[in-house]
């Protein structure tokens, strides 16, 4: 580990992982400021665990965190009320999970989410810009609830291959992002992938399944995994079958 942030230039390469603050550090994870927010960036930063995440008035943060959250999708974790809840929106024609419909939409709302102990986004504008164009390039998607017609909730992640990072979610009404990420699970589940990266620690993932693995251990599954072909990233309500099988539909 550096004592010092390197600052990037344009054509700097990103550090390895491992030079990323440690835990005593001031910013624990934090690899590299500056460089930039560009689709090829973004494509060689994932592909070594690195993502950015920053602030207003920052400059761009490349981060690498040591341990890794990680859901692995075999072992979701579906509590009773979320079977209840998937069981319902499976069974109501007016409900439906839709791919890459509105990524600019998701985008935007996960920006303006009201999350609990935070003050402000790290979803920038210039996030959107870079992130959007990422979807264009085909490395990032949209997972989205929709309800009666209207965008209820959804998150954006990334992939690469088998690799999938979960980068934010929103939810409009009660629960519509968890829905999303249980959609998630069942394209995961279906295409083989190991692991969906959640990057930091939190009790709502956790609840989930999600627990931490060393940051060695993420990047040889990473390694492995981001030169795979790439999944399938289209939603047949059939993929319900992965978490509530169509037996179990509530009368």
């Amino acid at each position: 580990m550096s004592s010092t942030l390197p600052w990037l230039e344009p054509q700097d390469p990103f550090p390895p992982p491992h030079h990323a603050w440690g835990r005593d550090a001031p910013a624990p994870g934090l690899l590299a400021a500056g460089g930039v927010l560009d689709v090829a960036h973004l494509l060689s930063a994932y592909r070594q665990g690195t993502f950015p995440w920053f602030s207003a008035g920052q400059p761009v943060l490349w981060w690498s965190p040591d341990p890794r959250m990680v859901l692995q999708p075999g072992t979701f974790r579906l509590h009773h009320s979320l079977r209840k809840t998937l069981q319902k929106f499976r069974a109501n024609p007016r409900c439906e999970i839709r791919i890459d419909h509105g990524f600019g939409a998701v985008m935007h709302a996960c920006a303006n989410a009201v999350r609990h102990n935070q003050h402000g986004t790290w979803i920038l504008p210039e996030m959107v810009a870079a992130y959007e164009a990422f979807h264009a390039a085909g490395h990032a998607h949209s997972v989205e609830t929709w309800i009666d017609d209207k965008l209820a909730g959804g998150l954006y992640c990334v992939s690469l291959g088998h690799a999938v990072f979960g980068e934010s979610m929103f939810a409009h009404t009660t629960d519509a992002s968890k829905i999303a990420l249980a959609a998630l699970v069942c394209l995961c589940r279906r295409g083989g992938v190991a692991l969906i990266d959640c990057q930091q620690n939190t009790p709502h993932l956790a609840s989930l399944g999600a627990h931490e693995i060393a940051r060695a251990q993420f990047l040889q599954h990473l390694q492995q995994a981001h030169t795979q072909p790439s999944i399938d990233w289209s939603f047949d309500s059939l993929l319900w079958n992965e978490l509530v099988p169509s037996a179990a539909l509530t009368p």
